[in-house]
């Protein structure tokens, strides 16, 4: 079908170009690109996708928006904190471009949806900020030979790349064969994230969408992109194929989607996902702060600006990135219950003073948010 009057005017800066013309305008909008998550990066790239003009836009997510969002999501504005992320997404992009058909999949990707959710579409993009969705959308992707756009951000750094076993790359597992320890690497919502970054790093992937739409220019395949925003410094690092990759390699172990949370270490406590022997609950946590004669101590090892945010009241601070300098204040005979944000720091706090002689000690399960929970729902989001 030709480009209507209205699609002329809308998109006559890429018609100029050589390059892209009316013939890879139309393939653009033949184009079917499902973007997971509707957060940082699905912001940036989805609304320059939708404004280029991609037919079909997917979205998947399940959350809904907080005013911490804003500083960096820009899909979504204040009016639509509260609302679900994909509703106001959706919203966003239609009133950008509504010659674009988006399809909204208000759900966590899972391995019971993902290869029914990613199957229509022809390029999928990578905008989670967990591992255990991240490994997922590589898994599906290579399982049904879809293109993987890959995206990741934290602080001030972030990353990009192109997997696709079926085009002669690698996958994510190639990269990363196994995920970090539980807790070891903090998310956005613990380390922040200047509100700038993912926009850039949204944007190269948009732009490599584009490129793999058209068939032009070197894409990032087997190339991983590094960038420093603090230094404004890019650089480089060549991606083979692992030919001993358990998903694409030459002997694969892996033919269907697993259970990614177990996999990650973040299955939260159940009968065949018990508690860890170092940790309490936080119903143990409050039992402790309640009862002073107990003799427990509880400390926060959360950093300054997320203690300021919501913090316990009546528990001290002593922030993780402290702790090698100033463990001397604590008692070793003493008996404490460390919490963080979720628990994966107050647990390498744990392991740091038992190296340091002391022995009575717990980590706090699921931290302050799940004191949030299921405690005291008045507390500010941490």
């Amino acid at each position: 079908m030709e480009l209507n009057d209205d699609e002329l005017r809308r998109y006559s800066r890429h018609l100029i170009l050589p390059e892209v013309g009316p013939e890879g305008q139309k393939k653009i909008r033949s184009a079917r690109v499902l973007c997971v998550g509707a957060g940082g990066l699905g912001s940036p790239i989805t609304m320059y996708l939708a404004a280029a003009g991609v037919g079909t836009l997917g979205l998947v997510d399940f959350d809904a928006v907080e005013l911490s969002n804003l500083q960096r999501q820009i899909l979504h504005a204040t009016d639509d904190v509260g609302r679900l992320k994909t509703e106001s997404a959706g919203e966003t992009l239609r009133s950008l471009n509504p010659n674009v058909e988006v399809i909204l999949h208000t759900a966590r990707l899972d391995p019971r949806n993902a290869l029914e959710i990613i199957g229509p579409y022809d390029i999928v993009v990578d905008g989670t900020d967990n591992f255990p969705t991240r490994y997922l959308t590589n898994d599906a992707c290579v399982l049904l030979g879809k293109p993987n756009i890959y995206g990741s951000i934290f602080r001030f750094e972030g990353q990009a790349s192109v997997f696709a076993p079926h085009l002669g790359g690698p996958c994510y597992r190639c990269l990363y064969p196994e995920p970090p320890p539980p807790g070891s690497v903090p998310s956005c919502a613990e380390g922040g994230v200047l509100g700038v970054l993912p926009g850039l790093i949204g944007v190269i992937q948009a732009t490599e969408i584009l490129k793999l739409i058209l068939g032009i220019g070197v894409s990032l395949l087997n190339r991983l992109l590094l960038y420093n925003a603090l230094d404004m410094e890019f650089r480089q690092l060549k991606l083979r194929r692992d030919p001993q990759c358990p998903l694409c390699g030459e002997h694969p172990t892996i033919t269907r989607l697993i259970d990614y949370e177990q996999f990650c270490g973040v299955k939260s406590a159940s009968k065949t996902n018990p508690m860890h022997p170092d940790e309490v609950t936080v119903q143990d946590l409050k039992q402790a702060l309640d009862n002073p004669a107990l003799g427990i101590k509880v400390i926060d090892v959360r950093e300054p600006d997320e203690y300021r945010l919501a913090h316990i009241e009546g528990v001290p601070l002593l922030p993780l990135s402290q702790l090698a300098q100033r463990f001397q204040e604590l008692d070793p005979g003493q008996s404490y219950y460390i919490h963080c944000k979720a628990g994966g720091r107050s647990m390498q706090a744990l392991q740091f003073l038992r190296q340091h002689g002391f022995q009575r000690l717990k980590s706090v399960k699921g931290g302050i948010t799940a004191w949030r929970e299921h405690i005291d729902p008045a507390l500010p989001q941490p």
